[in-house]
């Protein structure tokens, strides 16, 4: 990001996500898996939102994905690209898209995560053109 742009704000974390800030203040992505049926999601619950059973655990994600859909905006303050980005595992999760001519960026298009410093707090799994 250039120089004279912000960086976010940090996220609040609440007790249930801190595995997920805490690798990426490691630089991995991580998304829960269902060890019942062995599907992946995104937003950390005690169940699995495929089939209910609370046999579920974090893993590392491929942290590629392809882009499901976008916007680009000159309002933002600091991502001009918000998206959601189908990951390599499956789910869908909401991020934007950096490193890049907004004009460039389709629909379809792959991605690879990098991490956005904060400003005070654990980076932002972002995604940009692989």
């Amino acid at each position: 990001m250039s120089e004279n742009v912000p960086l976010p704000k940090a996220p609040e974390i609440w007790p249930e996500v801190t595995p997920y800030w805490d690798a990426a203040a490691e630089g991995r992505l991580v998304v829960m898996r269902c060890i019942s049926c062995e599907k992946h999601y995104v937003h950390p619950r005690p169940f699995c939102p495929h089939c209910g059973s609370d046999h579920t655990e974090w893993c590392d994600a491929a942290g590629t994905g392809t882009i499901y859909t976008f916007t680009i905006t000159d309002r933002a303050p600091v991502f001009k690209v918000p998206a959601m980005v189908q990951l390599a595992e499956g789910p869908i999760m909401m991020t934007a898209i950096v490193d890049c001519d907004p004009a460039s960026v389709e629909i379809g298009q792959q991605v690879s995560v990098a991490f956005q410093p904060t400003e005070d707090g654990p980076p932002l799994p972002v995604f940009k053109p692989a």
